[in-house]
């Protein structure tokens, strides 16, 4: 009789904190292989595949590099969005004294690399992409803080988190304002009674989360052809899904615990295997010393640790707030470096700026190598720390 196989090293692995970021990795190697092999061809003809339907009326057939972008994305939005105002009403950021160090030093952490990237770029045809650096991969950087256990004071973990998730919202602000293309106010207006809609259904206290998700779609449909980036629409509809501030399980929360392990395990590696298909050109090398690349290099490993930094220390001279409980200065560092990794949204981002496909290829890769540097120096600055309780 042969012996079953052991699954439970697979499940083990898949209920780990650290899946999402590992799956992640995988993809992004497995993508960069395939693109500078035989295969490339293949994979961009797969990515090209028009799917969908479209009269009239209703126009939704894309390719399928666009229903990732576009469509997945938006439920990894939806995600960051319930998170955001889970941690408002009930977490890091739900009181001044709570918020106001991760909420200030994401907002110097995204100004100082958008900085940094201005002033290699300013007045170029680049110029445009002074957003990427601005971004934090929560996935990433919480994947490798994780992996670091008792090295680092439970508190500094959460205000990774908390900052991390206020990065998001930085960049979420940062794509609905400038990366979005000319407003259609036909298709708002629709979008905004879908929105009514969402919000009438939090008053009557509907608390099956999944009910809002019907109208949902409609606001991302419409939101889609309104010439705002459609992802914004995730974010609009996790605002209007009930929750609250006690032990009883939210509808919100019901909806964060179902969407975090589709997200983590399968929508982000799939953006990550599709976005990272870069077929490396002797071309695109230069990119790494261009003023594109360095902006981006810079801006993340550079501009991120000390604009974080920076902010902490004015925030706790001024009193205005204080450090993790059991942190340093060099756990400021280190959590500023982790910040560096800027992936998912960088990538997305740099999608948005440049209609050149070689800008776009150029700025990938001075993503990937960055944020992989980030990551490492992060978490060598980190472990080198003494064992915490």
């Amino acid at each position: 009789m042969n012996k079953l196989i052991n699954l439970n090293a697979f499940k083990d692995f898949f209920q780990s904190s650290n899946a999402g970021g590992i799956m992640l990795f995988l993809c992004v190697i497995l993508s960069m292989i395939i693109a500078n092999s035989p295969l490339a061809p293949a994979l961009q003809n797969l990515l090209d595949i028009q799917l969908g339907f479209e009269n009239e009326s209703v126009h939704l057939r894309y390719p399928v590099l666009l229903w990732i972008n576009d469509g997945l994305m938006a439920v990894f939005f939806l995600l960051v969005g319930l998170e955001i105002k889970r941690e408002v009403v009930e977490g890091e950021l739900s009181s001044p004294k709570k918020a106001s160090l991760p909420i200030l030093c994401a907002i110097g952490g995204a100004v100082v690399p958008a900085l940094i990237y201005l002033s290699f770029n300013a007045g170029t045809e680049t110029a445009s992409g002074w957003g990427i650096p601005m971004a934090t991969d929560i996935a990433f950087a919480l994947a490798v803080i994780n992996l670091l256990g008792n090295r680092i004071p439970s508190s500094l973990k959460i205000f990774l988190a908390a900052l991390a998730i206020v990065d998001d919202l930085i960049a979420i602000l940062v794509i609905a304002f400038f990366y979005s293309s000319g407003i259609e106010m036909f298709y708002l207006m629709y979008a905004g009674i879908g929105m009514v809609a969402l919000i009438i259904m939090n008053r009557m206290n509907i608390l099956n989360p999944y009910l809002y998700l019907i109208p949902g779609v409609f606001v991302w449909y419409f939101v889609h052809h309104s010439g705002i980036h459609a992802t914004i629409a995730g974010v609009l509809v996790a605002m209007c899904i009930p929750t609250n501030d006690t032990d009883v399980e939210s509808p919100l929360e019901r909806l964060e615990h179902a969407l975090t392990k589709p997200v983590n395990l399968l929508i982000i590696p799939i953006f990550a295997f599709a976005n990272t298909n870069i077929t490396l050109e002797k071309e695109m090398l230069s990119g790494l010393t261009n003023s594109l690349g360095l902006g981006i290099s810079l801006g993340l490993l550079l501009g991120k640790p000390v604009g974080i930094l920076l902010t902490s220390f004015i925030c706790t001279k001024l009193k205005l707030s204080s450090l993790p409980e059991g942190s340093t200065w060099r756990h400021i560092i280190g959590v500023g470096l982790l910040a560096g990794i800027g992936f998912t949204m960088s990538i997305f981002i740099a999608i948005l700026s440049f209609g050149d496909p070689l800008h776009v290829s150029e700025a990938k890769l001075s993503i990937l190598i960055t944020s992989l540097l980030a990551g490492v120096i992060g978490y060598f600055s980190l472990k080198s720390n003494k064992v915490y309780e």
